[in-house]
């Protein structure tokens, strides 16, 4: 998880899916060819009704990996427009209060120093009232007590990213060189978002804010919206993309790996905004940041 105002330095024009048309044919063609050729179009959600299948001929450029069905047929990702700042900033807001439960539970399993802490502190328990009754207590005690720092420090962080960058899409996303946001919409309903931001020191774009409705997972969304970050790398000639999470479902870490990111490494010492670094918040919180990034081409 990531907050803060993003760097507004890349000058970098923004392409926009629909004004893909503007780019010289033979370069425009070949980006679009070499994008295909490294995630293929993936299968139109389903619908109430099979669609007809598409005439043949040259289709139009749009969403990821080529034109998205028509609205209320299946998924378009298209950028986000201003009247869509509620709908995102829910998607958003569902998407990180999942990752209570994830960290206070799950996570745990991350973190063998601390199970090892945790099973100590039980032996004491027992070493000191010799009662299996109180000792039993102990795991149930500590694992409320990591619901309770996880939730606190996760509802700080959300406070503090829906009154920095998702409090004004349009104007952290939209305006800026070198940064977009996307969203997925189907049957005429926003269903999922993700945002790119330009570092210009080495040349990258960073993916974040990537998340899916509950409702409308496991029918691609989530891939086509990465995939469309890279399309916006790849169109505007960085060498590569990069990401962050604190995500700790595997589901999360083989969608990047599907999408060609390389994972770059892992820190337990990751201070989430909104941390004050008690000693009750280092007992009872940890989060480990993974580092992922997707060469596209050598500088």
């Amino acid at each position: 998880m990531h907050c803060g105002p993003p760097d507004m330095v890349c000058e970098t024009k923004i392409v926009a899916t629909e004004d893909h048309e503007a780019l010289p044919g033979a370069k425009k063609d070949a980006l679009l060819a070499a994008a295909g050729a490294m995630w293929p179009p993936l299968p139109a959600a389903p619908g109430p009704a099979a669609a007809p299948p598409p005439a043949a001929g040259p289709q139009p450029h749009g969403g990821t990996g080529g034109a998205g069905p028509p609205e209320g047929r299946g998924v378009c990702i298209r950028e986000f427009r201003a009247a869509e700042q509620e709908a995102a900033r829910r998607i958003f807001y569902d998407g990180i209060l999942e990752r209570i439960p994830n960290t206070a539970f799950r996570g745990l399993r991350q973190h063998p120093r601390t199970q090892l802490l945790y099973a100590l502190l039980a032996a004491l328990c027992f070493a000191v009232t010799r009662s299996l009754l109180l000792t039993c207590l102990v795991p149930a005690g500590l694992l409320a007590l990591r619901y309770y720092y996880s939730r606190k420090v996760i509802l700080a962080y959300l406070e503090c990213a829906l009154h920095t960058d998702m409090a004004d899409i349009e104007q952290y996303y939209m305006k800026p060189p070198g940064s977009c946001f996307w969203v997925a919409v189907l049957d005429g309903n926003v269903v999922g978002i993700v945002a790119a931001r330009a570092h210009e020191e080495d040349n990258t774009v960073e993916l974040l804010r990537m998340s899916v409705d509950s409702r409308f997972r496991g029918k691609g969304i989530a891939k086509a919206l990465g995939r469309r970050v890279l399309e916006f790398a790849m169109l505007h000639n960085y060498s590569a993309v990069v990401l962050g999470t604190t995500a700790v479902k595997v589901a999360a870490h083989k969608l990047y790996e599907s999408l060609g990111f390389r994972h770059m490494g892992a820190s337990d010492h990751y201070v989430l905004p909104g941390m004050t670094l008690s000693l009750a918040e280092r007992l009872f919180f940890q989060v480990r940041y993974h580092r992922y990034r997707l060469q596209l081409r050598e500088e």
